[in-house]
């Protein structure tokens, strides 16, 4: 796969691969999301669609599913969600249990744009996966996802062993605005003396409100994220802009100690790249046992297109290798 014009100015290291997924992104004709309300944003082409076009066009093949899904409604506060389970079709019950937040600046994107995601942590780790769905802005402001998020985590607690799972081997995976609720429901459990995960994978976590950090100035017009589209997100996800210094959205902020071992995995092409960083080092002042990935040549979103970004493979790799360890799930179902 080459891409079909130089690297874009605003990414000149882009790696190749990673390039043809943007060209893709770009030639499924999305309008810019900062000039759009929530609802026509939530149907514009997704990086996943360009994935998914590229390995058409390229004669990819998709290879056989080695965990199963089903979707289930579970009680949160305020009604229901949606989460998704996925289990591995072979090993032995029960099995470790990653609680698997998405991304989308907690306004679009869900549990499908994710999925590939979801699918390779149950493989690669051996492990129940349950992808959460939670509410959005602006129909549900702040703190709504993180409550909901903290409301499904607890219900994986309590239903683990229902769902052939192991209630001491749960680890939490996050990715972007969902690295911010995998960090705060360990906060949360933390502060309200409820079980810990034993472990966190924060995939380019949202962790500060500083729109001029040295990432932002550099990559304010880089895709598939952007400042005018973080600015975008802020304004629908919390109630005014003052709402972004809060610990809950900006992590660097907050009371860090006693967290579980966590992994950071960064994008270099990437606004959030300086916080991912900036929140490792605040762990580790935490006393937190904290690692820090970067991943060279990337844009946000890299983490699931595996299927066609070396880079994204290496990162899930190493995401599942610290989580078999951490969960105690050292045999891989995909061997």
């Amino acid at each position: 796969m080459n891409p079909k014009s130089s690297p874009p100015e605003w990414g000149t290291s882009i790696k190749p691969e990673m390039q043809v997924v943007i060209e893709k992104l770009v030639s499924l004709g999305g309008k810019p999301i900062e000039t759009l309300d929530a609802t026509a944003a939530r149907q514009q082409p997704t990086p996943t669609d360009a994935v998914v076009a590229i390995m058409k066009e390229h004669n990819i093949a998709t290879p056989p599913a080695l965990c199963e899904m089903m979707d289930q409604q579970i009680p949160v506060t305020g009604g229901t969600t949606q989460i998704r389970i996925y289990t591995p079709k072979k090993g032995e019950a029960p099995f470790p249990v990653i609680v698997h937040y998405h991304g989308g600046g907690f306004v679009i994107a869900d549990i499908d744009v994710y999925s590939a995601s979801s699918q390779a942590l149950c493989e690669q780790v051996g492990a129940i996966v349950v992808s959460v769905e939670y509410p959005k802005g602006p129909e549900h402001k702040f703190p709504a996802a993180h409550t909901v998020s903290f409301d499904a985590y607890q219900w994986v607690l309590k239903n683990a062993a229902a769902m052939q799972g192991d209630a001491t081997k749960i680890a939490l995976v996050g990715e972007s605005a969902g690295g911010n609720l995998a960090a705060n429901v360990s906060l949360m459990a933390r502060d309200k003396a409820i079980q810990m995960p034993v472990y966190q994978v924060l995939v380019y976590p949202l962790a500060n409100n500083d729109l001029k950090s040295e990432s932002y100035v550099k990559y304010a017009a880089a895709k598939p994220l952007n400042k005018p589209m973080m600015e975008w997100f802020v304004k629908n996800a919390l109630t005014s802009a003052a709402e972004a210094a809060d610990p809950r959205i900006s992590l660097v902020k907050a009371n860090l100690k006693g967290l579980p071992k966590t992994l950071i995995i960064g994008a270099e092409i990437d606004p959030l790249q300086t916080e991912g960083k900036l929140l490792h080092d605040q762990l580790k002042a935490a006393n937190v046992d904290s690692a820090y990935e970067l991943y060279k040549g990337v844009t946000h979103e890299f983490f699931g297109m595996a299927a066609v970004v070396p880079q994204a493979k290496e990162a899930q790799a190493l995401a599942a290798k610290r989580l078999r360890v951490a969960l105690g799930a050292h045999k891989t179902i995909n061997v």
